[in-house]
């Protein structure tokens, strides 16, 4: 068990690792060298950089490390942990990248380093949520104001980003804000995906006249568990069985077959799960620690 949670642990100190690493590579490989507006606490040092020629690394650490101090008064000891690593291992990154690559740039194609930046950006953070930390910087107002006036945090952290890239148009152009709002939205879809990636799984339902068969073809040929729910038709009421099972993506193609071969006329539903946890999901069928 003690190895298990140290795997886990390593394993999670990895995300955040390359997480922030690759977050880091896309600012200054795609969004540094196209000039082009952000939000959070990078944007936030890039207007600070503007106007106080402050290094957008020294900003961020220094704006970090006060975001850490607070979210350490107020959020607890937990929250501090979980994005003390993220907070100094990011501008030491950045600022280690600046001095290497220098002024180095991959393309001078605006939309290119846009949906560059947005998909790196996206997944870098993706990983540091999935390894259970936080980046801090910009992400601790937002919980500060769900704590102390239950104020929605996605509502918080939209105003927080539209305020911080309306002031950066004071020195661009209005071009600029449609790509940061291009940029905004590729970021949101793509951490999405990266945060439900090798979780969604897929819901089935099989309404037939023969259960018993279906319920023996899932198990045997599919390996996945099923649970009949006891139902009633809405016009005859007739009692009727229905099959739940959940599958992986790849399955689904299977089941619709075997489900047909058992029952062409069977009512089937099929839908997406975000998560699921469970014996042959979230840990192997024979895992001797878990009791039956």
């Amino acid at each position: 068990m003690a190895k298990k949670i140290n795997r886990k642990k390593l394993m999670s100190l990895l995300l955040v690792l390359v997480g922030n690493t690759i977050f880091a590579t896309a600012v200054k490989l795609f969004l540094l060298p196209a000039n082009l507006i952000s939000c959070g606490t990078t944007g936030l040092a890039l207007l600070v950089e503007h106007y106080a020629h402050i290094s957008i690394p020294v900003f961020t650490l220094i704006f970090n490390l006060i975001m850490l101090g607070i979210g350490w008064k107020i959020l607890g000891t937990q929250f501090a942990l979980t994005t003390v690593f993220s907070s100094l291992y990011f501008p030491a990154v950045l600022e280690t990248l600046d001095r290497l690559l220098g002024n180095y740039q991959i393309t001078t194609e605006p939309l290119l380093n846009v949906l560059f930046a947005g998909i790196f950006m996206a997944t870098g953070l993706g990983m540091v949520i999935r390894g259970g930390a936080s980046t801090g910087g910009m992400d601790v107002p937002p919980l500060i104001l769900q704590k102390l006036f239950r104020i929605p945090v996605s509502s918080t952290l939209w105003a927080f980003d539209f305020c911080i890239m309306l002031a950066q148009m004071s020195f661009h152009p209005m071009e600029d804000l449609l790509y940061g709002m291009l940029l905004t939205i590729t970021v949101s879809i793509t951490l999405n995906k990266v945060t439900l990636f090798g979780t969604t799984k897929t819901e089935v339902k099989i309404v037939t006249q023969y259960p018993e068969e279906m319920r023996d073809k899932i198990l045997s040929q599919v390996e996945r568990g099923v649970t009949l729910l006891h139902g009633e038709s809405g016009y005859l009421h007739q009692n009727t069985e229905v099959l739940l099972t959940v599958i992986s993506n790849r399955e689904v193609v299977k089941i619709e077959r075997l489900a047909r071969e058992v029952d062409p006329a069977c009512f089937m539903i099929i839908n997406q799960v975000s998560e699921v946890w469970g014996r042959g999901f979230s840990y192997a069928k024979d895992d001797p620690e878990i009791k039956d």
